[in-house]
């Protein structure tokens, strides 16, 4: 790279980054060069650690530039707001990342058969997991046809096979195929749209979760087995994928369809931050 940065004079914008798999998204990026911008709800630590003033400032100590942006991704005028105020201060955009979702509230569903979730439950998922990154992507679009850039929906192997709740998987199915449809209608501007499914990630909700008598943090999942958090990716590991993708010029063979992290790391040659290439979806 002869010390130019991969992503230098590039703009990216991570929803949900306070915390998670997005702020893992968006260190990697600003560790790369990017400027990036940070959205979510947290500007003060809440029961969970993790505001977008903190991932904006560990950017920069990463070598990139961390710009927070408090955003509720229910709130159409907001998040316009986040993508003129983008077309206004750079002219266009490279990356966006649509990982905004609310785990806690459906960390609340988890093995519950469907007439045990409430239609609540559907409307929480959706607005946040499925609307949200529709709007996102659709403010964002005329930006990102300027630069042929990257839409990365986060998404899971839910999607095609029995995870959490009737609920999760409709709403994953639902992204994928958003995905493939964005990327019909974007089939002549150069934009890349992908779903990326990561494995089980070690996020800070999960970090939460206590050592048995063995010293080992294991979570079982109603109808799903049980799972060793410390073979767990890191959020960085996603990241690391967003990152290959992004700096990829062949990128656009994969449009409009869903890719594993962890296949993406065999194909690109990236490890988690240990050096695995963990699975454990």
């Amino acid at each position: 790279m002869n010390g130019i940065p991969e992503l230098g004079g590039r703009v990216a914008v991570v929803t949900g980054a306070s915390r998670g798999i997005g702020k893992g998204i968006a260190l990697e990026l600003g560790a790369a060069g990017a400027t990036v911008y940070v959205t979510g709800r947290s500007a003060t630590a809440g029961r969970l650690p993790g505001t977008v003033h903190e991932t904006a400032a560990e950017i920069d100590a990463r070598g990139g530039h961390g710009i927070p942006f408090i955003c509720d991704h229910r709130d159409d005028d907001a998040v316009a707001r986040l993508f003129t105020h983008i077309h206004d201060k750079h002219g266009s955009l490279d990356v966006l990342v649509n990982n905004v979702y609310n785990s806690p509230a459906a960390a609340r569903w988890l093995g519950k058969p469907f007439w045990e979730v409430p239609p609540s439950a559907w409307d929480e998922t959706f607005d946040v997991g499925v609307r949200s990154h529709y709007a996102a992507a659709a403010f964002a679009a005329p930006l990102l046809i300027e630069s042929a850039g990257l839409i990365a929906n986060i998404s899971s192997p839910g999607a095609r096979r029995y995870m959490h709740n009737a609920v999760y998987g409709v709403a994953k199915t639902a992204l994928d195929r958003l995905t493939a449809d964005m990327a019909h209608d974007l089939a002549d501007t150069g934009v890349t749209v992908v779903s990326l499914w990561p494995g089980i990630v070690n996020t800070e909700l999960l970090q939460m979760v206590p050592a048995d008598e063995h010293g080992r943090r294991l979570v079982t999942l109603p109808g799903e087995g049980t799972f060793d958090l410390d073979a767990a990716e890191s959020a960085q590991f996603p990241g690391r994928a967003v990152l290959a993708l992004a700096t990829d010029p062949n990128r656009r063979e994969r449009t409009g369809l869903a890719w594993r992290v962890a296949d993406l790391a065999e194909q690109y040659g990236f490890t988690d931050v240990d050096g695995r290439v963990p699975r454990n979806d």
